[in-house]
């Protein structure tokens, strides 16, 4: 009886308690009027959602982080290079609309044709390089005899795969849009830099002919030397000279201490020499070439800080009988010349223009473009132009300059910084110009024009030209310290 009872009893508490979780899971919540267990089921259902949502994101993370640490960097002394400006490449476009530029690839491949028909009889550069592959010797390992092009040495696969060590990521030294640069050595313990030439629709193909042609030939001090290349099959390649310093973009704008190891000096040697360099192109060739991609990145340093123009890959060739080539719009953005950028009009006028903005990070330490910076101060060219217009010149030098250079010295660098970013391309001087002011101790300008600059700052059809601004600005140092 006793047992019946006491069971009876805790039948009647479960049922209690069942009954008033019941209740309170069906209870109406003050979230609109949403019962309480759909509320529970709605919150466990977004914490998993959320949970998946984060997952997600890590692992896209992960690879994204990957696939940016492809990129490698010179060893040694050589800093780190900075992140690379970006670029103005549409390379699906580009490839879609090659065949409508001016001097089409097709040309081109005539006149390397004619041009090295001069060279060599028994055979033409077109040739060799739709039969590269039957030129290999039995052994495919050694170099084997070829005509003569007058320039460089053909080098077999086998050769460069051996010298690279089957082009390991290890001698990975630069890495573009176009290809990748290895570090190589020859049998014979010589240096050489390995440029294998992405094949993206025949692109490598078009960037092989345009190199070739526009530096093949070419001996300069302030030029990087091409002395080889391979051709077999879909596989083009250009040897280099090994230069063993980096580029002037690695030193300029990585961390390499609370002192540049670039002081006023070296920055000077460094732009005369790519100003020569350019010079020459512009001025002592025929056609002449127009690189359309000065940069720091492109410039190249030996131990003893001399400069070496390097990557001809977007290179045009311009004839004498000829202004401009019209050509789709590439290059790096912040270096490009404006009116080339809104007409696709080139000619050597484009080159200045970068090397002035070239001169600028020389002297400011300053990227081109740098979104990290005050809005005032992004874009390299407005901010210099800014400074120097409202006298405040000196505010531009790099502060990792230990010893600052004289101010007559910097305010000739500023005002031919200035002459070179001309808005108007046809007031711009040549390269060869500009050689000669960088070297000369007097002015680019004499005292007696500041009131033509004058009337020329504050006419309607010349309002803020840089030129004019800068003889304003400059004027009283050079009549005061003459």
């Amino acid at each position: 009886m006793k047992n019946s009872t006491a069971k009876h009893l805790i039948g009647n508490g479960l049922k209690r308690s069942e009954n008033t979780l019941a209740h309170k899971l069906s209870t109406k919540t003050s979230v609109f009027s949403i019962r309480l267990y759909v509320l529970i089921g709605v919150c466990v259902g977004l914490f998993v959602i959320a949970l998946f949502l984060i997952t997600f994101l890590c692992c896209f993370k992960r690879k994204s982080i990957k696939r940016r640490m492809r990129i490698k960097h010179c060893s040694g002394s050589t800093p780190m290079i900075s992140k690379e400006i970006l670029e103005i490449l549409d390379e699906g476009i580009r490839l879609k609309e090659e065949s409508k530029e001016f001097v089409d690839v097709e040309k081109a491949e005539v006149v390397v044709q004619k041009h090295h028909d001069k060279v060599m009889k028994n055979g033409s550069l077109g040739s060799l390089l739709s039969g590269g592959s039957s030129h290999e010797s039995s052994s495919g390992g050694s170099s084997v005899d070829v005509p003569d092009l007058g320039w460089g040495r053909w080098y077999t696969y086998r050769e460069l795969e051996n010298a690279t060590d089957g082009f390991s990521d290890e001698n990975v030294i630069g890495e573009g849009g176009y290809g990748i640069v290895y570090r190589g050595v020859l049998p014979d313990s010589s240096v050489i830099a390995v440029k294998n030439l992405i094949n993206k629709k025949g692109q490598a193909e078009k960037e092989f002919m345009v190199e070739v042609e526009a530096i093949g030939k070419v001996k300069h001090k302030n030029l990087v030397g091409l002395i080889g290349y391979c051709a077999e099959g879909a596989q083009r390649m250009l040897i280099f000279e090994y230069i063993d310093n980096g580029n002037l973009e690695q030193w300029l704008h990585s961390d390499v201490g609370p002192v540049s190891p670039l002081t006023w000096d070296i920055r000077m040697q460094i732009a005369v020499g790519t100003a020569k360099g350019l010079a020459y192109l512009h001025e002592g060739l025929e056609p002449k070439v127009v690189h359309r991609d000065v940069k720091s990145s492109n410039i190249l340093l030996d131990k003893k800080w001399n400069p070496k123009v390097s990557d001809f890959g977007l290179a045009k060739l311009l004839g004498s009988d000829a202004s401009y080539v019209t050509t789709r719009v590439m290059g790096t953005f912040g270096c490009v010349a404006p009116d080339y950028a809104s007409t696709g009009m080139l000619n050597e006028a484009s080159d200045v223009y970068s090397f002035g903005v070239l001169l600028m990070e020389l002297i400011s330490g300053r990227t081109p473009v740098d979104y990290a910076r005050p809005t005032g101060e992004v874009n390299l060219v407005e901010w210099f132009r800014g400074l120097v217009a409202s006298r405040r010149g000196e505010e531009v030098v790099d502060p990792l300059i230990q010893i600052q250079p004289a101010p007559r010295a910097l305010k000739r660098l500023q005002l031919i910084c200035l002459r070179c970013i001309d808005l108007d391309a046809s007031k711009r001087p040549k390269m060869g110009q500009v050689v000669h002011m960088l070297e000369a101790e007097e002015f680019p300008y004499r005292s007696e024009s500041r009131l033509a600059a004058q009337r020329d700052a504050i006419s309607p059809s010349n309002s803020a030209s840089p030129t004019a601004i800068a003889r304003i600005a400059l004027a009283p140092v050079e009549t005061s310290e003459r």
